[in-house]
């Protein structure tokens, strides 16, 4: 038995390698169009084994079935580990690095007899690649920063990981008897988007204290006891701070102040002299100072100046109606438009507007025009057979130039229209600023999608403005989407307080490419929450009809929205 995720791993580490290796590009690109096949898979990867029916799928050939089959089978692969024999362990660390492609570690090893990331990292700092073909000074310079990120990184769990260490945590406390309340603080109280620890207050019976180190010496490894505190580094896959509070009152202070962040209270001028609280809101009045929300205690939130946008968002899952900005089979979503539909109806959303990709994104099997008029067609069968509010939108690609990858004459055709960087990264701040500003000034664009580009723990940022490009969406009345993806998250809720103090409205779309996409919805609202967002400023929280005033806000669509 095999996830289908490991599959693809396999069949990818596999073509690394014989690119490493310079094998034959033939084999080479097989075994990466196999990886891309198995994506697309709707159905079991290992009943299609089983059944042989996998070998019918275009892609796989007999020689990556094999490797395939051995893999279900036996959950290992004879050709991976050939692949793998004479190189060091450690090389397949500089794998990681990104940028750094199989041919350029092959040019490492083999040249330079660099085997790990220490010793390619002692050879940037010593100038060494700076006379190696293909390398060159800032080659040079960016590994030694993506050397420094890696390494931060390892240190580091995005929101959804976090997530289940939370739970296993969670389940251990909850088995412990005399423990009266638990509640988790620091990081994860304030939802970010990046975990570097977890932190969790309890409150245990009177005289248990010593007893709750010898209960969780049985269930985890425990590093350090000191008074009023238990930790764990190893446990977990991030560091455990367990806080002890002695009685109600001190649960209550404790929560707030291991709350944090450290910035947020200096801003506040909290002081250690409050400590007879009954809840965290008499602690704000105490210090002259409005409630606010825990996942708002930071220190961007006094950016903000407006009374109202200060206050807790109320916002939920259950108040997006719109299901936006998703992806089907018709690119390169895995599952095909009715059934993602359909799922996303019995989670509760009204209205919908596939977002598959335009012509540009050939990697994602872009629409051509001639396959837009075939989605067409399908969504308005699907639409009519099911009574649904099914609306065809794209996620276009914006052009080097900040032009859409489609002509007035097609835009006009779309009902909803995302306009998203998927290339050409490393432009300047100020062209890619001016780039992205053209396309939102688009009279089609809908939506600015992930604006910032980045990848959460594996791609910084693009260059760029956030603050032109805020005030370009708020000018041109184009909604900011916050990617729910946990590796997006972007809009970063850092620009949230910025793009709101401009009046922006936003759109949380998980960017779905698959049914268990849709959920990670939840994401996007507790980004949104953090950013102090309400409904009313959610284009997707919007009635239909209000919905479809916003869509016609501009240039009056020829196809019917309402």
């Amino acid at each position: 038995m095999a996830e289908k995720k490991e599959i693809i791993n396999l069949l990818d580490e596999i073509a690394d390698l014989l690119e490493f290796r310079s094998e034959n590009p033939f084999k080479i690109s097989a075994f990466r169009n196999g990886s891309n096949s198995i994506r697309k898979i709707n159905e079991d990867i290992n009943e299609l084994v089983n059944s042989g029916k996998l070998k019918e799928v275009k892609g796989i050939g007999k020689g990556i079935y094999g490797v395939i089959e051995e893999y279900c089978s036996h959950g290992f692969s004879t050709a991976l580990e050939e692949l793998k024999k004479d190189i060091p362990e450690s090389l397949f660390e500089l794998f990681l690095i990104h940028g750094l492609g199989p041919k350029k570690i092959a040019q490492l090893f083999n040249q330079e007899k660099i085997s790990s990331i220490d010793e390619l990292r002692t050879a940037c700092i010593e100038n060494k690649l700076v006379t190696v073909k293909g390398f060159g000074e800032k080659i040079q310079q960016k590994i030694l920063e993506e050397i420094k990120q890696l390494e931060a990184n390892k240190k580091l769990l995005l929101i959804h990981f976090a997530e289940r260490e939370v739970d296993k945590i969670k389940s251990i406390l909850e088995r412990i008897h005399f423990i009266k309340k638990f509640e988790f603080t620091g990081e994860v109280r304030r939802t970010r988007e990046v975990y570097s620890s977890i932190e969790v207050l309890v409150l245990v019976e009177p005289g248990k204290t010593e007893e709750l180190t010898h209960v969780l010496q049985t269930e985890i490894e425990i590093d350090d006891v000191s008074e009023g505190m238990i930790k764990s580094d190893v446990a977990f896959n991030l560091p455990l701070t367990i806080h002890i509070a002695d009685s109600d009152k001190d649960f209550i202070n404790r929560l707030f102040v291991t709350t944090g962040s450290m910035e947020f209270l200096r801003k506040i001028n909290y002081s250690s002299d409050i400590h007879i609280a009954k809840s965290e809101e008499e602690i704000f009045t105490l210090m002259n100072s409005i409630y606010i929300a825990p996942e708002m205690r930071e220190e961007e939130f006094f950016l903000l100046r407006r009374h109202e946008l200060k206050l807790p968002s109320i916002l939920t899952t259950k108040h997006l109606k719109g299901f936006l900005h998703f992806h089907t089979t018709y690119s390169d979503g895995l599952f095909p438009l009715e059934e993602m539909v359909s799922s996303a109806k019995n989670l509760g959303y009204e209205y919908f507007a596939v977002c598959d990709h335009s012509k540009t994104a050939a990697y994602a099997n872009g629409l051509s025009e001639q396959r837009i008029l075939l989605q067409r067609k399908e969504i308005e069968v699907i639409a009519a057979k099911n009574d649904w509010r099914l609306l065809q939108g794209i996620e276009s690609d914006i052009l080097t130039n900040g032009d859409l990858d489609y002509p007035a004459e097609i835009l006009q055709e779309f009902q909803f229209v995302v306009a998203s960087v998927h290339s050409n990264f490393s432009l300047s701040e100020d062209d890619m600023t001016k780039r992205i500003i053209k396309a939102v000034e688009n009279p089609f664009t809908d939506v600015l999608g992930h604006p910032t580009g980045r990848l959460l723990l594996h791609r910084a940022p693009f260059k760029h403005d956030i603050k032109k490009i805020i005030d370009a969406c708020s000018r041109n009345n184009v909604a900011i989407e916050i990617n729910a993806h946990p590796n997006r998250l972007d809009l970063d809720w850092r620009n949230i307080f910025y793009a709101r103090e401009q009046g922006c409205l936003f759109s949380i779309n998980a960017d779905a490419h698959s049914l268990e996409n849709i959920a990670l919805a939840k994401y996007g609202v507790t980004i949104a929450r953090k950013g102090g967002i309400q409904p009313e400023e959610v284009i997707n929280c919007f009635s239909n009809k209000d919905f479809s005033k916003f869509l016609n806000r501009k240039v009056k669509r020829k196809v019917e929205t309402i």
